[in-house]
């Protein structure tokens, strides 16, 4: 990438021909460089985005909901056991679905973190790259989760964005207005999201050197540290 297209501002771009660095579509330019890498870890994007819990929790609500009429009604257990288990083939197959989606996206997509950007490649049938320089980042913040994994997402600064449905699924919820790209399922979360925080601090301060003093303060202040995800 050009020192011009590291500053332009967010945009999704479509990959051309094979990558030169995995993860970014064009060599970094001279002095930048990778301070850290990594994929969305799949059981975590597969709960989190693509919500496999929570379509497995209502096929056995619906079933049990089948059963329970079914013996209102007057049926046996056998005919309403058998009505119920009737759900067993389409749940079976939403499941699946969704989670080779997951698998798809999981083994597609790769994070990257330089100490001048954050760029996001993915995409299953057409990989796409978003390119997020520092100077277009206002904020970001971080939700930890159990399993190791954290949430990453980023506030964008300027009118300019990026429509909510072209990232998904690496976008916050329900942030349709003002969509906020988003690293989902980072594996090690606390150490990425460490990474990133400093890489913020140290391009604010950088920035704040290359204007007058009393503006150093505003600037500076742009990018302050993460904050926890609501």
């Amino acid at each position: 990438m050009s020192e011009r297209a590291a500053h332009r501002r967010p945009a999704a771009v479509l990959e051309h021909g094979a990558e030169p660095i995995p993860g970014l579509p064009e060599p970094l330019p001279p002095g930048e460089r990778i301070l850290w890498q990594g994929r969305p870890v799949f059981a975590s994007l597969a709960r989190r985005a693509f919500h496999l819990r929570a379509v497995a929790g209502y096929f056995v609500l619906l079933a049990l909901w089948k059963l329970v009429t079914g013996l209102y009604d007057g049926a046996g257990w056998a005919a309403a056991g058998l009505d119920a288990f009737g759900l067993v083939v389409p749940a079976g197959l939403a499941i699946a679905v969704l989670a080779l989606l997951a698998r798809a996206y999981a083994r597609s997509t790769i994070f990257t973190i330089t100490d001048r950007r954050v760029v996001i490649r993915f995409g299953v049938a057409l990989p796409m790259a978003v390119n997020l320089p520092f100077r277009q980042i206002a904020g970001a913040a971080v939700a930890l989760f159990r399993d190791g994994t954290a949430d990453l997402p980023l506030t964008l600064a300027g009118p300019d964005r990026v429509a909510w449905l072209h990232l998904w699924p690496f976008v916050r919820p329900w942030r349709l207005r003002h969509p906020e790209p988003m690293l989902r399922a980072v594996p090690n979360g606390a150490e990425v999201a460490r990474i990133l925080r400093l890489a913020l601090e140290q391009a604010a301060a950088a920035r704040a050197a290359e204007v007058p003093p009393e503006s150093r303060e505003a600037a500076a202040a742009r990018t302050g540290p993460l904050a926890a995800a609501a």
